[in-house]
């Protein structure tokens, strides 16, 4: 017997049908998450490298002109001081910014998490409110 065949003779309700149709959608949805955290992965190591070999480039060359056109580029100790010490508050700054990201990230996660737990009380609580109005507008027969 065919499925054709087995859904004629077997005819499913509209919320059988539905949650079947539901279910492939999010079976393909999971299946790609991984997909598409890897290939974001891929561009954004591809993209810091780039910029990397932007960046080296242009102090590459911008030494070889000075150099070339004779540019003094010495600079105070002070001078270096202050650059050295801007770059470790910067990399400090970075390093507490990519904490709390995680840490929003974690907590929304957990989150999410928790309201996934609570899901099948929320719908137990929906049924026996829907419960309680369908039996206040029908009549019993006794």
């Amino acid at each position: 017997m065919s499925k054709n065949e087995q859904s004629q003779n077997n005819p499913k309700d509209a919320f059988s049908t539905y949650q079947e149709n539901v279910d492939k959608v999010f079976t393909s949805i999971k299946q790609s998450v991984p997909q598409y955290h890897q290939s974001i992965t891929n561009v954004q190591q591809e993209y810091l490298q780039a910029y990397e070999n932007m960046v080296d480039s242009s102090i590459t060359l911008q030494k070889e002109f000075a150099k070339k056109s004779g540019f003094a580029a010495n600079i105070p100790e002070t001078t270096l001081k202050v650059m050295r010490d801007t770059t470790e508050e910067f990399v400090k700054a970075a390093s507490i910014q990519n904490q709390i990201a995680l840490a929003t990230i974690d907590a929304t996660q957990q989150n999410i998490k928790t309201f996934n737990d609570n899901a099948k009380s929320f719908a137990d609580l929906n049924k026996n409110i829907m419960q309680s109005w369908i039996s206040a507008f029908t009549t019993r027969n006794n």
